[in-house]
């Protein structure tokens, strides 16, 4: 996208916006699969916390992918977005048993990642095809937050328990599908992935019936200029021989599957903000946008960095601004940055602003939430309206007349 189109969208639609690239979620995925064509049954699902805007999810399903799903609410979005439950994916964490049944019963693949929900479920349930989600105690990413197969992890059954688990499954007779493991997110040495596989390829061993290997995902993407990638050109030729000779190895061909989120669609979003007011202290000139964690919360957050420009005038003379937002809080997006000169009114650009922004926006400070644009074809389409006042108000109950009268 170019920097007339985004600000032609923000004149059109209004400020804060979030803005997709559909042409660079369809290019992405074809990346992936491509990268992965000598695997004779790859499965990509879509990792949909990362954005789940229903129009988002229809435009992936149309291209073929699956859904990663972690709540029974993802679940009814993808449903409610088209996709058949045999191309869901459950992996929730923490989650009731009921839930996982209730989630069971709509006909979706689950996956536990617990041995007392794994021990119950089988026992009640033990013809249900189930996958099993291991943690391999692989280190990556290097932010705890992000890395989630490191051994303090809440997640995933600890590859050590490997025999108590399979001691449960022979117990209950449970019928064990697919075994999983995700190590994190901003995967940048391959080798750490292809260690983890092997992990999971020895696990696997333990399992007669298996249909599928799911490896998660967790690849980086470039967030500044020069910044390092996973190289998943590199990663598919060599976890592709790997995989399919364990496939020889096992006796039939299983199923590749890969839950990309941020891969998929952190690069092409665009957050757009208006700049309200440029504010010089002491020792720093802010500029104050109308717009705060509340809206992008992973600078805050995780340290994350997003490249920031000013499309309102992209060849004016640099100059050091930390950009912060309007919450009652230090919303500070960045700090002492590099941008092209700013005045009040110009609309500045956030990139990688496709994953993990809008999905965990919130309306902290009353504020509402911003609207959302697909940019397709060489047109925006409004994919979610501006929120109003009266969408604050839309669950809330007040207190009964006589009620509030004796307070």
């Amino acid at each position: 996208m170019q920097a007339n189109d985004l600000l032609h969208l923000a004149e059109q639609f209004g400020s804060p916006l979030y803005v997709y690239d559909a042409e660079k979620i369809q290019s992405q995925y074809n990346r992936l699969t491509k990268a992965f064509s000598k695997v004779p049954n790859l499965r990509i699902n879509y990792a949909m916390k990362a954005l789940s805007n229903v129009a988002i999810l229809q435009l992936l399903r149309d291209m073929g992918s699956g859904l990663d799903t972690v709540s029974i609410q993802e679940v009814l979005l993808g449903l409610h977005a088209g996709y058949a439950p045999e191309k869901i994916f459950y992996t929730p964490n923490g989650v009731s048993l009921e839930e996982i049944e209730e989630v069971h019963a709509l006909g979706v693949q689950i996956n536990i990642d617990n041995l007392s929900i794994l021990e119950q479920f089988g026992a009640k349930h033990p013809h249900v095809p189930v996958c099993i989600r291991i943690n391999p105690h692989v280190m990556a990413g290097g932010n705890a937050n992000i890395s989630v197969g490191h051994i303090d992890s809440k997640f995933g059954i600890s590859v050590h328990q490997l025999p108590h688990l399979v001691r449960i499954v022979e117990n209950t007779d449970m019928n064990i599908v697919g075994i999983h493991m995700h190590t994190g997110s901003d995967i940048l040495d391959i080798e750490v992935f292809l260690y983890a596989a092997e992990i999971l390829f020895d696990a696997a061993k333990n399992f007669k019936n298996l249909e599928f290997l799911d490896f998660g995902s967790g690849f980086k993407v470039p967030y500044k200029k020069d910044d390092i990638a996973t190289d998943i050109d590199e990663l598919g030729k060599k976890l592709s021989k790997r995989f399919n000779a364990f496939c020889a190895e096992y006796g039939k061909d299983l199923t590749l599957i890969f839950e990309p989120g941020k891969f998929l669609v952190s690069e092409a979003g665009f957050f757009l903000a208006k700049v309200n007011v440029v504010k010089q202290t002491t020792s720093t000139v802010f500029a104050g946008v109308d717009s705060g964690f509340n809206h992008l919360i992973r600078p805050m957050l995780y340290g994350s960095q997003h490249h920031i420009e000013n499309i309102s005038n992209p060849k004016g003379k640099e100059r050091f601004y930390s950009v912060v937002g309007y919450i009652c809080e230090t919303d500070t997006f960045a700090t002492n940055r590099r941008i092209s000169e700013i005045k009040e009114g110009d609309i500045l650009s956030f990139r990688n602003a496709g994953a993990y922004c809008f999905s965990m926006s919130s309306n902290y400070n009353s504020r509402y939430k911003p609207a959302e644009v697909l940019w397709m074809n060489g047109q925006g389409y409004l994919i979610r309206a501006h929120e109003k006042f009266e969408d604050l108000l839309q669950n809330q109950i007040p207190l009964p007349t006589e009620v509030a009268a004796t307070v």
